[in-house]
């Protein structure tokens, strides 16, 4: 009976932990799909969708932390030769933000368009509680669509 419950508790456990990572991982400049990573925690009913919701979102705006944080490091390092961003980069980045303000980051979900503005936002120094609540606001309402896409598509793919 002890057994059982520890083996539920860490599949539990272990599932949640690797959802968080995975969606960290993302949300970096690692090329994973979260997406798929919550739809099948879901599809398995590795927890209740509401905890995988707020899982996946908490890895995925942690990943967006690192990505603003490493914005806000590197930046001083603009002026060598290998630094990642060129000048044209980054003016582009300063007009973008000049043009559609922090609401630009509610599109930091999108694969290849969503890092490189996240890690903008911290060369730019855009402030961080700011940050935080938009881009949450922008991952949060990716997953609540994931989740409901898999709800509707899920039935197809077990009915027998």
């Amino acid at each position: 009976m002890i057994e059982q419950a520890f083996t539920h508790a860490s599949e539990f456990w272990g599932a949640l932990g690797g959802l968080f990572l995975w969606s960290f991982l993302a949300s970096t400049l690692v090329p994973i799909s979260s997406e798929v990573a919550l739809s099948a925690a879901h599809a398995v009913a590795a927890a209740p969708p509401l905890i995988l919701f707020a899982v996946a979102t908490s890895g995925n705006v942690c990943g967006a932390l690192v990505n603003w944080l490493l914005g806000v490091w590197c930046l001083r390092f603009q002026h060598r030769r290998w630094f990642p961003v060129t000048p044209v980069q980054m003016q582009k980045a300063r007009d973008r933000f000049a043009r559609w303000g922090g609401w630009i980051l509610l599109f930091s979900w999108i694969p290849l368009v969503g890092d490189p503005l996240t890690f903008a936002a911290g060369a730019l120094r855009y402030p961080l509680a700011r940050f935080l609540i938009v881009v949450t606001i922008g991952k949060a309402a990716r997953y609540a669509a994931v989740l409901w896409i898999t709800e509707l598509v899920l039935p197809i793919f077990t009915a027998s």
